[in-house]
């Protein structure tokens, strides 16, 4: 059953809401049991708004026509559908992108959905859909991801988008760009000197031998903000001092999750009705 608080009287509310991948069902009742009002409360979606599950067009059809309610994040599936939309990347195997390919309101989705930022911040939250390196300042995150979404934005956009994955474009910049950027919307583990390990999704218990989250890498230059994040659904909801993860495997058929900012009280509504 989902929990359910009273939200403050005649405030906004702020809802951080984790990796929805899809899962509009869900997310509609999530919504419900916040009891979601457009004239007073915000929406901040942690990224990887589609693909996996059965409805990412009616999730972007969704965010676009509350756009003066949400505020989101770019994650690594929204990334790779806009690197389908661009014809810069093949399907993968899970991938469930067709109906929303298909959609005659495509290109105005797809507009609205590559316009959103990598990284965002206000007062002490900073909100991204992965983490950060822990050798990076926000201000460092932030300049790497302001830098590759003018590119999202640009000319040479399907060749950003390539970048992300193809190590043999022959633009150095632009490769090592991606490089950082995506690691904006992947990393979950490094090394104890703060170097990404290589891809991983377990639990933190199960990391490779040398590798923690790179939250708790030592002397992290990021703490001094609460970092806003999902996409580690094995790590699950996390609530502490100047963190809050919210990607609680959905899509896998768990949980969709909502925080509220202002008091942290935690909401939650099963991926499947039964």
């Amino acid at each position: 059953m989902p929990q359910r608080h009273a939200p403050p009287e005649c405030t906004v509310s702020t809802y951080a809401i984790g990796d929805i991948q899809g899962c509009f069902d869900a997310f509609q009742r999530l919504l419900a049991a916040i009891a979601f009002q457009p004239d007073r409360d915000r929406l901040w979606l942690a990224g990887d708004l589609v693909n996996r599950g059965p409805d990412s067009l009616a999730v972007l059809r969704w965010c676009l026509d509350h756009t003066d309610n949400v505020v989101a994040v770019l994650g690594n599936h929204d990334l790779h559908a806009l690197a389908r939309a661009a014809g810069a990347s093949g399907p993968k195997r899970r991938d469930s992108l067709e109906e929303l390919l298909l959609a005659p309101d495509r290109d105005e989705l797809f507009d609205w959905l590559r316009h959103k930022p990598l990284l965002y911040r206000e007062g002490s939250y900073v909100m991204v859909h992965a983490g950060l390196l822990p050798c990076w300042t926000v201000d460092d995150a932030d300049a790497v991801a302001r830098a590759y979404c003018a590119e999202l934005n640009g000319a040479r956009m399907p060749l950003a988008l390539r970048a992300l994955r193809d190590q043999d474009i022959h633009l150095p910049e632009l490769r090592q760009l991606a490089q950082d950027a995506g690691l904006l919307t992947r990393i979950r583990t490094c090394t104890a000197r703060g170097e990404p390990c290589q891809e991983f999704t377990g639990a933190p218990e199960d990391a490779p031998p040398g590798c923690i989250p790179w939250f708790r890498v030592p002397g992290r230059k990021s703490t001094g903000s609460c970092i806003v994040f999902g996409h580690w659904a094995a790590l699950g909801l996390l609530l502490d001092d100047n963190l809050i993860a919210l990607d609680t495997g959905c899509v896998w058929g768990n949980a969709l999750t909502a925080v509220r900012l202002e008091d942290r009280a935690v909401f939650q509504v099963p991926a499947n009705l039964r």
